[in-house]
């Protein structure tokens, strides 16, 4: 989250007078995150978050995002829904940007999960891709092995003024999992977040609580969405894997929903191309993210010490699984 588009009283007056949702009392910029303006939201009858969409959001996805929200809401997991103006629609324009009102989750996200949560957070994303095994509509990964060289043209020498010769690595990376990367048809697939990290969950004490921030959610591989939340969720200040987080995390998902042979063969290959995409989206933002922002963008290294572990890994078992 972060805020990049400033909303006026007047604005917000105007935008909420098609709402339901009382008058407003409180509008807060929330400064986590780096791809779209949100903010915490307090009426006269309730909370929510207010998202404007920026950046990379392509305004002809989102009724898929709220169609996909909706769905979610409707078998029974726990995620921001979307609320509805009088005339039905979700969405709707503010400040001249794509918005959305969805409804306050209680919990806190966790800083640095514990196993315990680990596991937990497992059940609920098995449990996330088993509500959503009959949302059958397509969105391709626009952020998947074919987005991949479009981030990285005219990044190399930027990768080079973080670490000496790291653009050499991050290149042969790209070559040997593109060059590797499972057919389509080659392991289950379905709708997933693809950006489900610790900052986009609540959870009271060891409980999950609920999810949120679904704008990179897409149509790939279920075992690939695993990957990055292994990425996400089981590594400390960036480098070191920590097995115990790991293997709770497997341990909660395979509790609902085991992985087949063929994905664990795969989950290393997986959790090198997911660290490899969030390297490069963090390097492209560490560059391009606007000085007067709302937002600390995060470190692209991080990503690249990530990355450090998966070339060393040989299968499944590495990662707890």
């Amino acid at each position: 989250m972060a805020v990049y588009t400033p909303v006026s009283d007047a604005a917000l007056d105007a935008f909420l007078a098609d709402y339901e949702i009382g008058e407003p009392r409180a509008l807060k910029g929330i400064a986590e995150g780096v791809e779209n303006s949100n903010f915490y939201l307090e009426t006269t009858q309730d909370r929510f978050i207010l998202t404007l969409f920026e950046k990379r959001a392509n305004p002809e996805d989102l009724p898929w995002f709220v169609a996909l929200t909706e769905h979610l809401a409707k078998k029974g997991f726990p995620c921001a829904t979307p609320v509805k103006a009088r005339d039905g629609q979700a969405l709707r324009t503010l400040e001249g940007k794509p918005a959305l009102i969805v409804e306050f989750l209680t919990g806190i996200s966790p800083r640095k999960p514990n196993i315990a949560q680990c596991r937990a957070f497992g059940v609920a994303l098995a449990q996330m891709h088993k509500a959503l095994e009959d949302f059958t509509k397509p969105r391709a990964n626009d952020l998947g092995p074919d987005g991949w060289r479009a981030l990285w043209s005219a990044r190399a020498k930027d990768a080079d003024a973080l670490e000496a010769g790291l653009s050499d690595l991050i290149s042969a990376d790209m070559d040997l999992i593109t060059g590797h990367w499972p057919a389509p048809q080659a392991l289950p697939t379905g709708a997933i977040h693809a950006d489900l990290f610790p900052d986009n969950t609540f959870f009271i004490g060891d409980r999950f609580t609920g999810a949120f921030d679904f704008y990179f959610a897409c149509t790939d591989f279920l075992a690939y969405d695993l990957a990055i939340c292994l990425n996400a969720w089981s590594f400390e200040d960036g480098a070191e894997y920590n097995f115990s987080k790991g293997h709770a995390l497997i341990k909660g998902y395979q509790s609902v929903r085991p992985l087949s042979e063929t994905e664990r063969a795969a989950l290393p290959l997986l959790a090198r191309g997911a660290a490899i995409r969030f390297f490069l989206t963090r390097l492209v933002d560490w560059y391009a993210t606007p000085a007067d922002a709302l937002v600390e963008p995060h470190d692209p290294l991080d990503y690249a010490s990530r990355l450090r572990f998966h070339r060393q890994a040989k299968g499944a078992e590495d990662y707890g699984a």
